[in-house]
This record gives C-alpha cells, sequence and structure tokens, in this order.
C-alpha cells in the first residue's frame, strides 16, 4: 500500500493557522490543544485512549507559559482552592502541566477525560499514564528535563502550606486515580511501571523513584457490571499487574516518550483489531505508532507542532512497513511466544 502523508490546513480558535498531518488512510496526526480537537471526533467512534498527559510541574516543551497566572485568577476576587476551567486557564496564558498547584492540574486532566468520554464506545477502555514528582521550592522545570536535573534551577510558583511541604512526595497519581472515581469513571487496573535503570541522583535521605503508574479506567454501564473489549492473552505473561521494563530514549527532543513494549500490550490487550486508538497527548506519536503496526487506527492530538510533523512521519514509516508485512514488533507477547517455538 502506497502511503502519501497530505497536509490540511484549518484555522483554530486564535484564527492561527494550524497544520493537520494525515497518513495511512484514517490513522493521523493533528496539531492543536487536546481540548478543542477531541470536539471533531465523532460520539462513540474511539476503542482506547492511551495517553501519557505531560506531568505536572517539569518539563515545558518550549511551549510558552504565563506564571502570572495565579495573580490573574486572583484577581478575579477567586480564591486559590476555586479551580478555573481550563478555557480561562488557558485564556490567561496557562499550560496544561504549568498550574500553580497539583489540585488545578488533576481538576484538568478530569475536565478533559470527561470532555472525552462522549467519544468512547460503550466497550472502550482507557490507560493514563502519569508519574510523580516531590514539591520543592526551587524545583527546576525546563524543556524536556526532569525536576532537579538542571544545571540552573527555576523557582516553581506554587505557595507553600498544608500537604505543599519542601521533600514532599505529592502523589499526584493516586490523587488523579481518586478524582476520576468521584467523576464516574471505573477503574480496573493500577499497573506499576516498573523501572530496571533509572538516573542517578544527588540526595541522599530517600530512595529515587523507579517507577510509574498506568491506570486502566472503563465506564460505566446504564445498568450492571461494565462490559468491556479485554484480551488477558495480549498482556505479558503472567498477567500481573506489575510490568518490568527498561526506558527508551526519545526522540526529536522529546524525553519523556515511554517504551514500545509497554504500549503494545495495552493496545493488543484493550483496542480490538481494526479498532481505534486515541492519544491526545502524543508527543513523537509512539503509541499511535504501535496502533497502526499492530493493525489498529490511530489518531494522535500534539500541541506542539515539530513533534506533530514527528510522528506524523513514523505513522508513515509504521504504515509502510506494516503492509509490506516486514514488521512483526506488534505481535502479542502470546503469539510471539508462539512464532518463536515454531522457528
Amino acid at each position: 500500500m502506497e502511503v502519501r502523508p497530505h497536509l490540511v490546513y484549518r484555522h483554530d480558535r486564535d484564527s492561527q493557522l494550524k497544520i493537520t498531518q494525515s497518513c495511512n488512510g484514517m490513522s493521523s496526526i493533528r496539531a492543536g490543544d487536546a481540548f478543542d480537537l477531541i470536539e471533531e471526533l465523532e460520539d462513540h467512534s474511539v476503542d482506547l485512549i492511551a495517553t501519557s498527559p505531560p506531568y505536572w510541574g517539569l518539563r515545558d516543551y518550549g511551549m510558552a507559559h504565563d506564571e502570572s497566572v495565579l495573580e490573574q485568577w486572583r484577581s478575579t476576587g477567586c480564591e486559590d482552592t476555586r479551580v478555573p476551567h481550563y478555557d480561562w486557564y488557558r485564556s490567561a496564558g496557562g499550560r496544561l502541566g504549568r498550574e500553580p498547584f497539583p489540585t488545578w492540574y488533576v481538576a484538568h486532566l478530569v475536565e478533559f477525560f470527561n470532555k472525552a468520554r462522549p467519544v468512547l464506545k460503550d466497550s472502550a477502555s482507557m490507560w493514563v499514564n502519569l508519574g510523580d514528582t516531590y514539591f520543592a521550592r526551587w524545583g527546576s522545570i525546563r524543556d524536556g528535563g526532569r525536576q532537579g536535573l538542571a544545571s540552573s534551577r527555576g523557582r516553581r510558583r506554587t505557595p507553600s502550606g498544608g500537604y505543599l511541604h519542601d521533600k514532599q512526595l505529592l502523589m499526584i497519581p493516586a490523587r488523579f486515580a481518586i478524582a476520576m472515581q468521584d467523576a464516574g469513571w471505573i477503574l480496573r487496573n493500577d499497573l506499576i511501571w516498573a523501572k530496571p535503570q533509572v538516573l542517578p541522583r544527588p540526595e541522599k535521605d530517600r530512595l529515587r523513584l523507579s517507577h510509574e503508574h498506568w491506570f486502566h479506567f472503563v465506564l460505566k454501564q446504564k445498568a450492571g457490571r461494565p462490559q468491556y473489549y479485554y484480551d488477558l492473552n495480549s498482556c505479558e505473561p503472567g498477567g500481573l499487574d506489575v510490568v518490568t521494563c527498561p526506558t527508551e530514549p526519545g526522540s526529536s527532543g522529546h524525553s519523556a516518550t515511554f517504551p514500545s513494549q509497554l504500549i503494545r500490550p495495552r493496545i493488543l490487550s484493550s483496542c480490538p483489531p481494526s479498532g481505534v486508538l486515541l492519544d491526545p497527548f502524543c508527543g513523537t506519536g509512539r503509541a499511535v505508532v504501535e496502533a497502526v503496526r499492530g493493525g489498529r487506527t490511530g489518531i494522535g492530538f500534539e500541541l506542539c507542532e515539530p513533534f506533530a510533523r514527528v510522528a506524523s512521519k513514523a505513522i508513515s514509516a509504521a504504515a509502510k512497513s506494516s503492509s509490506t508485512g516486514q514488521d512483526s514488533t506488534a505481535l502479542a507477547p502470546a503469539q510471539r511466544r508462539k512464532k518463536a517455538a515454531s522457528e
């Protein structure tokens, strides 16, 4: 099958030209804000959302953020404990992941996934990857970096108080999962991604973080227990909720990509053959690429246009490889074991 990526231009809400890069038929990468682009999808059209949103307070990905957003909010007469809707926050110059408080960040994530709920089929699943961080008044935020590893640190614009105290592990993944439950989502698994190799840290008074969370959510049914597509045989051997998987280097300046061998079982187990995957925060498109390799349709949203272009090229390459039958990486673990035994 010949793949011919093409560009489709449209105007976003700010009347600035954006680019949607489309390839492999229905699979596509769309450049823009996920909060806007989700409205372009038809209801009940997506089988699986698999994504890793920007983590709170760790990276800026080269995107501008107005540090005065909290002062702007206070100037309206609102208390810090009242969370503004994402539209207001964005119009004030805020970026997802750069909220002044973790509570704002969690609320904005829940707001987005609630907005995405109508596009999911009744049998759909959602896998959300989140990592945690520590509170620090001198936490570093840089392009592509992790907290505390920058050569020069910038002061985090978050007032301390309550649980926001220096050296405090913030438990952001847990706060998010509980907020999603409160919003009506059904949490089926908290899969722990254990990393066998982690970067050295200067701290001498705690253990190094070596895991992240993958939350598996499904939808409530109008009556009865949740019913959704799931193929346990496509998961890792043993079907356990702790998976050890080494990290993989990012590409084109994006250092926060997850490993192919970690996302692949999530796709093959939770998205039916020929189904549709959506990654609304797709970065350089690794989840969408794995969906294409696995015979699914992949859709990705990405706010950073250079990353969107990289993702589009990656989908084209994956589609070409899959169409020629040269790509066997998308086989489920059980299929790979059978294939190896027959060779």
